[in-house]
């Protein structure tokens, strides 16, 4: 996904100044507003959460 997707997706969830995250910690950001952990590139390919949003940006 690209910067300007996740920011908009962040935006449409009420987190404010998009523009001073990085693209992992924005991510980071939102799991952790929807309820999550916040483990965006951090597993590798050890990740269990196979229904993730995040995965085949998180896998790379």
């Amino acid at each position: 996904m690209r910067l300007s997707e996740v920011e908009k997706k962040a935006r449409n969830m009420g987190i404010k100044d998009t523009w001073k995250f990085s693209k992992k910690d924005l991510i980071r950001t939102i799991q952790r507003t929807e309820g999550n952990f916040a483990c965006f590139g951090t597993a590798g390919k050890d990740c269990v959460q196979m229904a993730c949003c995040w995965r085949s940006d998180c896998l790379k």
